[in-house]
This record gives C-alpha cells, sequence and structure tokens, in this order.
C-alpha cells in the first residue's frame, strides 16, 4: 500500500503560494501540514517571530486551497548546556537519539533539547528546539521523535547531522548564494538540490 505524503518541511523562506500551489501540482493535492524549522533565532528575536513571521506565514497558507496547519520550531545550535549520563562511577555522553524536555527547559514553554550526533572527543553539544506555533497539534513525543528523524534526511552525509534536513539545507543554499552566485539563482533550478 502506498501512503501519500501530506506534510511539507521548510525553512520559513521557502513559504510562499507559488510554492504551495507547485507542492500541489507535483502531488495532485493540497498540503495538510506544513511545518517549518526556523534557524537563527535568538532569545531576543522570539517575540519578534510571533508577531511579525507568524501571521505573516499564516496569511500566506490562508491564501492556499485546503488551509493546511502549520508547525513552527525555533532551532538553536549554540547552547550552552551539557549533558551527562553516569556510567561505571564516571560521566560519559548521553547516546544518540537522547531527548531532555524537563528540569533544564522553561516551564512556560514548548521547548526541548535533542543530542543528534555522536561525539567521539570532548562533549556532545545538544540542539535546542522551542515549538513556538503548532495548530498541527502534535503530542511532544511525536514532536522529538520526528525532529529526530528530520536529523537523518540530509543526504550529503550519510549518518546523522546536528540539526534538522531542512535547516540544513537552507544553510548551504544561503552559503551558496552569497559566496559564490551572488545573484537569485535560476528558476529553472527551484526543484533541484543544485547547491549540495
Amino acid at each position: 500500500q502506498v501512503t501519500r505524503i501530506r506534510c511539507i518541511f521548510v525553512s520559513p523562506s521557502c513559504i510562499s503560494t507559488g510554492a504551495i500551489n507547485n507542492w500541489e501540482k507535483c502531488n495532485g493535492h493540497p498540503p495538510a501540514r506544513i511545518i517549518i524549522y526556523r534557524d537563527g533565532v535568538g532569545d531576543g528575536q522570539l517575540k519578534m517571530v510571533m508577531d511579525y513571521e507568524v501571521p505573516q506565514l499564516l496569511s500566506v497558507l490562508d491564501e492556499c486551497s485546503g488551509g493546511p496547519k502549520m508547525t513552527l520550531i525555533i532551532v538553536k545550535k549554540k547552547c550552552l548546556p551539557r549533558f551527562f549520563v553516569e556510567s561505571n562511577g564516571g560521566l560519559r555522553n548521553p547516546p544518540v537519539g537522547t531527548v531532555i524536555d524537563t528540569e533544564a527547559t522553561q516551564p512556560s514553554w514548548y521547548d526541548f533539547f535533542l543530542i543528534s550526533q555522536l561525539a567521539r572527543q570532548g562533549t556532545v553539544n545538544p540542539t535546542y528546539y522551542n515549538v513556538v506555533y503548532d495548530d498541527n497539534k502534535l503530542s511532544p513525543d511525536h514532536m522529538q521523535r520526528f525532529t529526530f528523524k528530520m536529523c537523518h534526511l540530509y543526504y550529503n552525509w550519510p549518518g546523522l547531522i546536528r540539526v534538522p534536513a531542512p535547516c540544513q539545507y537552507a544553510n548551504k543554499l544561503t552559503f551558496l548564494v552569497s559566496q559564490s552566485i551572488h545573484r537569485e539563482p535560476s528558476l529553472e533550478l527551484a526543484n533541484k538540490l543544485f547547491y549540495l
């Protein structure tokens, strides 16, 4: 049995009525859910994201057929906390896939830390996720598992990466455009992963 994909995973700059209409054209139906991983937001910018970016994204989705539901997750790679597990009377890095969603997180936020990479030397650096908008009503367990699985989907690397694949793709594209191309890429390449 073939399962139809009814979900898009993107970075916020990719959300437009044209992109959603193109997705619908390729798949034959509109997306039911859109999950956005937003990188590069500091704690001081969370209010700006909630006050400006979320309403803009929702207005774009209102214009689309089917009115897909949206989840917006802030991703922070640089975070200070480090976590350890006791092992044979000493401390070691937690296993890959470890989620910390109590004690070290904000009680009033929907947030968690995820360790998605293996550190062979030194201490592992967790990635911090803050779900600032969730119209999809995913449970924390589903959101955490889903995010961990998205760290497996980067085509340039056979193993796990530190952030979900859409964040890594967006970083690669912006780096290529800013350092090499110096102009907007051709629209003919829009559906290709040419920047890898």
